[in-house]
């Protein structure tokens, strides 16, 4: 190959290779010590020093300054690292081809998966401060909106496809998210009854409340039996909106 060719660009060059392949270092570098971040906060919880994250990664507190500006900084990327793990294990459980009420059951565990393996973290972004900073960030909010969104789409679509008036699929869908919100923040604190149970009440919950309403339009669903359509859900956690299809 001609050293003509060599300097051609390729896509997403930005003509300095030197630039780019420290670009991706500088992205590696600052995942890597997100996760060490994660680790620092499940053994000290939501009360963790920088010092501690820069222990946990190996490196000095100015080296780990030198990938987040302040202690703020690494909270918004904590929430968005959390962001990615929901959004990681709830798509695919909404968008399961199963009867509604597995279907409803897979999602609000997939859920109650992460309070349970992230405590720590879940508190952290649901206080939304950092060293008794309090931030402009509320990353939970943003997620709720987006998941209630999601969910206000998937319930409207299915409404529509029972010819059901659709109207009321916002006031599902926000009321549905801010309840299991809710309820996650009580189990969390209080864990009076083990995940599976407290996934088993909310299913049958929100599942009754399904069903008192189609059967109020004269349908009536079997919950156990895979529905004929199936609507799946597409989430965009930088985006705030969804679609579904």
């Amino acid at each position: 190959m001609s050293v003509m060719a060599d300097r051609v660009k390729r896509p997403g060059d930005t003509g300095d290779a030197r630039r780019d392949r420290w670009k991706s270092h500088r992205a590696a570098r600052r995942e890597e010590f997100v996760e060490a971040a994660l680790r620092a906060l499940a053994e000290h919880g939501p009360d963790l020093g920088m010092e501690h994250v820069a222990a946990e990664a190996g490196v000095t507190k100015p080296v780990l300054y030198r990938h987040f500006t302040d202690k703020a900084d690494l909270f918004v990327a904590l929430g968005h690292r959390g962001t990615e793990i929901l959004f990681e294990r709830l798509i695919p459980a909404m968008n399961r081809e199963e009867a509604p009420l597995p279907r409803i059951r897979k999602s609000l565990d997939a859920f109650f998966s992460i309070i349970e393996e992230y405590p720590n973290l879940y508190r952290l972004l649901v206080r939304s401060t950092f060293a008794d900073r309090r931030l402009d960030n509320d990353i939970v909010a943003e997620d709720k909106e987006v998941i209630a969104n999601a969910l206000a789409s998937l319930l409207g679509d299915y409404m529509r496809a029972y010819q059901i008036d659709s109207g009321g699929a916002e006031v599902w869908g926000h009321g549905i998210v801010g309840m299991v919100q809710n309820v996650g923040e009580w189990w969390l604190e209080r864990r009076t009854m083990s995940r599976d149970a407290v996934v088993e009440y909310l299913t049958m919950t929100i599942w009754s409340a399904i069903d008192g309403t189609m059967r109020g339009y004269g349908v009536s669903i079997d919950p156990h039996k895979p529905l004929e359509i199936n609507k799946i859900v597409h989430l965009s956690s930088g985006a705030g909106n969804a679609t579904t299809a």
